[in-house]
């Protein structure tokens, strides 16, 4: 009995211990540490459609601000939990198909896009197409890609709502004639959001379909200064959720930037 009492009472002191040293071990490195641009949108609140759009180059191991904020617009109904680089979270609301609300979280800037041949970024560009499509039905084979309906079938695309020419589809409508890719739902989980792009806003108070958007200045600066070889991300918080989470994930401080 004493022998199992001892046994008990170290094995009791060494899982105390191991907890003392998870308490105290530095952060996780995470997915983005290589990233040496970042895109920060911050909001008030999860239910708000505008906010600030900051810029950060990673310099020394830290992070400067770049030239001036600027106001865009997001999801007409707020924001919500995406999936992205981020480790899941429950302390909001959770990004799904249809509901108006721009993914939070940290994400990859894929390809850049837009109605001319050429643009003046060193992003990767796609020259949209009348036959382009980004595909917003759930389930589908091509869910949450840009599709040309010429190489895939127009069957492939049937359903979709999201027509890239819009200004060919939509009554002339510019908002898709520059912006990039937010790389939202990577794996195109079924239901859990699609589509979601920075582009050009239709006013500074009309709130988008999920995506960013922001003024064609903004938009021409903001394409002119990313680089692939700089591995830049694109991070969209609520203040509060953003001062949460901010040295865990080892992003910019938001006082270094006035």
């Amino acid at each position: 009995m004493t022998s199992t009492l001892t046994f008990l009472r170290r094995a009791a002191v060494l899982a105390a211990l191991t907890l003392s040293t998870r308490a105290f071990a530095a952060p996780a490195t995470p997915p983005w540490h290589s990233a040496r641009q970042l895109v920060l949108v911050t909001i008030d609140d999860w239910n708000t459609d505008q906010g600030t759009l900051r810029r950060f180059v990673r310099q020394d191991g830290h992070w400067l601000a770049v030239g001036a904020s600027w106001p865009v617009v997001i999801g007409k109904a707020g924001a919500a939990w995406g999936l992205g680089l981020q480790p899941s979270r429950d302390d909001g609301p959770v990004k799904r198909e249809g509901d108006n609300r721009s993914p939070a979280g940290v994400f990859r800037i894929g390809t850049a896009f837009g109605y001319a041949k050429t643009l003046a970024t060193a992003m990767p560009y796609r020259a949209l197409s009348a036959t382009d499509w980004c595909m917003d039905v759930s389930g589908a084979r091509y869910y949450n890609q840009i599709v040309d309906a010429k190489v895939v079938g127009a069957e492939a695309v049937k359903g979709s709502s999201e027509p890239m020419r819009r200004d060919i589809h939509v009554h002339g409508d510019q908002r898709y004639r520059m912006g990039f890719v937010i790389d939202s739902n990577p794996d195109a989980k079924p239901g859990a959001g699609s589509c979601i792009f920075g582009h050009l806003w239709a006013s500074p108070t009309t709130g988008t379909a999920g995506c960013t958007a922001m003024t064609p200045e903004s938009m021409r600066s903001l394409l002119g200064w990313l680089k692939p070889e700089d591995h830049p991300v694109f991070v969209l918080l609520p203040k509060q959720a953003y001062a949460a989470v901010r040295d865990d994930w080892q992003l910019p401080s938001l006082e270094a930037s006035r």
